[in-house]
């Protein structure tokens, strides 16, 4: 990691006095210090904008307390360049499980940050887990029993770290798959241990697109799950030495198509195209809190089933979704029932989904409710949870004749971002769907 000669430190404290230093308007990390104390680690895609907007009136009202609280013990800025917003991102979390800054982690609703994690597996995937989920002991994903390899955050932005995870993916090609793989002999490419059809296209599908390896070699593949490693930790200089190590030695070799792979590695390290990465970082200081959504899905007009799945910092959690299988009625919140309607009629499924899960108090309460649908299935949502006596605001996704997100209604209310919202969406009707498939699938057996 690099050390803190590498920073340079300005005794500022007076937006008047920034104006004597030259903060470059480059992508870059900022640590906020009260002597020789971190109090704070960001990132920024323009460190010139991003230190001076600590030091506007309305610091309260875009940033909140807990940063106005810092900005006034704070008596110092440091700051550190980086060639991209991706590698700023990854060099922030490095800082903060360096420094552990209290405000970093101060005003998060006790949310857990995520990290990145290499599974110990004989072919290691790169997956996304809240710190909640592992045991940093005995380095295991205790939620699924899983063992890891390496670890890498805290990331304080669930949406960042998966865009970033996507990006890095594209220079080096790497496994994220929900299962374990194993290698299929006779072709060489890579199969889930438990066959799943839908699941091996999706493998198949990515193979083809290059987000997975064309065949593969485990040799290669380890070699390209060692940079992610070097990458994550936010070693790039060491990356970019060992990548130019192993282009020189491919070309003495004579595997000229490897050279120029590795070479073609080195110019995509330096020309990120992170334009998703530059957009999220403009709201970094805004949370991504618990978010419930609720699909439906039917079986020709029977055989209703209702979901709910969560997404907390950016990252669905998959312990937490729930089943429903509808009944026809939807129950009020002091438990009397009403007479139900259609199994196909969507805003009577919706309201027995919500008014069975109201009850479950045992079930973390979310901090906003989204709902497929117009504003008339925003408006029922609202009327159950106003019937139970319980706030949260709810927020409905619009979609367009091709069923794909087409205007988001509440979000800035619920204080939730659209990325966020159209993510728990698409997760809520991707898990409906498997639902769906699989009560299918018992029903034509039977």
């Amino acid at each position: 990691m690099a050390g803190p000669t590498q920073f340079q430190y300005y005794i500022c404290m007076e937006r008047a006095e920034l104006k004597r230093f030259e903060l470059s308007d480059t992508p870059g990390v900022y640590l906020f210090k009260k002597g020789k104390k971190v109090l704070y680690v960001g990132k920024a895609t323009s460190l010139r904008d991003r230190v001076r907007s600590y030091f506007d009136d309305d610091l309260i009202a875009t940033r909140g307390p807990r940063l106005v609280d810092m900005v006034t013990q704070a008596d110092r800025i440091a700051h550190e360049t980086t060639p991209t917003v991706l590698e700023a991102l990854v060099r922030e979390a490095a800082l903060i499980r360096e420094y552990d800054p209290p405000a970093n982690s101060m005003g998060k609703d006790d949310k857990s940050f995520l990290y990145a994690v290499i599974t110990d597996e004989p072919i290691p995937r790169v997956l996304a887990y809240r710190g909640t989920d592992i045991d940093f002991d005995t380095k295991t994903v205790v939620t699924e029993n899983l063992k890891l390899r390496d670890m890498y955050g805290p990331f304080p932005s669930g949406h960042q770290l998966r865009e970033g995870l996507r990006l890095i993916r594209r220079i080096f090609p790497f496994y994220d798959t929900d299962r374990p793989l194993t290698i299929d002999q006779e072709t060489g490419r890579v199969v889930r241990v438990m066959g799943n059809k839908h699941h091996q296209a999706k493998v198949e599908f990515n193979r083809q697109i290059g987000q997975y390896p064309n065949h593969f070699d485990r040799k290669e593949y380890l070699r390209s799950i060692r940079n992610v490693c070097l990458f994550l930790s936010g070693r790039t200089k060491a990356l970019r030495v060992q990548l130019n190590k192993d282009m020189r030695a491919a070309a003495e070799e004579e595997r000229f198509e490897d050279a120029g792979e590795i070479r073609g590695q080195l110019f995509a390290l330096d020309h990120i195209q992170d334009v998703s990465l530059i957009k999220e970082d403009r709201g970094e200081d805004k949370d991504s809190p618990r978010i419930e959504a609720y699909d439906t899905a039917h079986i020709s007009g029977t055989n209703a089933i209702g979901v709910m799945v969560v997404i907390d910092a950016g990252i669905p959690v998959k312990k937490d979704y729930r089943t429903f299988r509808i009944k026809g009625t939807h129950a009020k919140a002091g438990g009397k029932s009403v007479k139900g309607k259609r199994q196909n009629d969507d805003i009577g499924s919706l309201k027995e989904l919500l008014s069975r899960r109201l009850p479950h108090i045992e079930w973390q309460y979310p901090k906003a409710i989204v709902v497929d649908g117009g504003k008339t299935h925003k408006k029922a949502a609202e009327e159950v949870l106003a019937a139970a006596g319980v706030r949260i605001p709810v927020v409905a996704v619009v979609k367009d004749e091709k069923h794909r997100p087409r205007e988001v209604l509440g979000s800035l209310r619920a204080g939730v971002k659209d990325a966020d919202v159209v993510l728990a969406n698409a997760e809520a009707h991707r898990f409906s769907l498997n639902m769906h498939r699989r009560a299918r699938s018992r029903q034509m057996r039977a």
